[in-house]
């Protein structure tokens, strides 16, 4: 996946899709859309999933508006976009970077 296609996507809301689980993990981690957006718009792809199924996704590290890391899993069938899941990394599953996955 390409970063740039990604944010190139995200400027248009009608290619933007968000997940049920997405939505309800947002709410429950105090993670707003404009969060998300941020991440994405600052971010970097750290982790490909180009078997992901019914989409190829990735998990991308970036900023929240107030400079908080965040997390973003996000799919992409070169027309839309499908937010998939947010949250905010912590050293139990990442190295210090909070983007190499501990175990890799």
């Amino acid at each position: 996946m390409d970063i740039e296609q990604l944010q190139k996507l995200l400027n248009n809301s009608s290619n933007i899709k968000w997940s049920k689980h997405c939505l309800e993990r947002m709410q429950e981690r105090d993670i707003s859309i404009a969060d998300v957006k941020s991440c994405l718009q600052t971010g970097e792809i750290i982790e490909d999933y180009p078997d992901d199924f019914p989409h190829p996704s990735c998990l991308v590290y970036g900023h929240t508006k107030e400079n908080d890391i965040l997390h973003v899993v996000v799919g992409s069938d070169n027309n839309s976009l499908f937010f998939i899941t947010a949250y905010f990394p912590n050293t139990d599953k990442f190295e210090k970077d909070l983007k190499t996955r501990k175990g890799q």
